[in-house]
């Protein structure tokens, strides 16, 4: 019997990834603080999640209508989730749209987030290392 680590390890191995891709765009918003014309960008982890889930739905369960007046699940496109420049809430004169406290506690969030599925993903390996054993 082989080990399905997709299902073993559920969606914190990517979420783990994610994590370490926004930290990486917000060091670069950090540094880029004054830098004339620079836009904010950042990542959307719900726009991501969404996309996850619906590949996993599309692969296991159809869109199925019990009513003819249900609309048809055909051609709906979802987010994106890409890259997204970010609405500054205070306009600079040099067009600049990073709020440096913003992202330093967006940054902070993030290593938190991070922290907590690096965690689970260390529990779900060390379960799946107990069960090898027998214990």
């Amino acid at each position: 019997m082989s080990i399905s680590f997709d299902n073993a390890l559920g969606i914190h191995e990517k979420a783990l990834g994610f994590r370490a891709q926004r930290a990486e765009v917000l060091a670069s918003n950090i540094a880029n603080a004054d830098t004339p014309n620079y836009q904010a960008r950042d990542l959307d982890f719900a726009a991501v999640l969404a996309e996850q889930s619906a590949k996993g739905a599309r692969q296991s369960v159809g869109l199925q209508r019990t009513d003819s007046q249900h609309i048809a699940g055909e051609g709906i496109q979802l987010a994106d989730p890409a890259l997204r420049f970010r609405t500054p809430f205070h306009p600079s004169i040099d067009q600049n749209t990073v709020d440096i406290q913003q992202e330093q506690s967006n940054y902070a969030e993030n290593a938190v987030q991070f922290q907590a599925s690096f965690t689970l993903l260390n529990s779900k390996f060390k379960g799946l290392v107990s069960a090898l054993r027998g214990e």
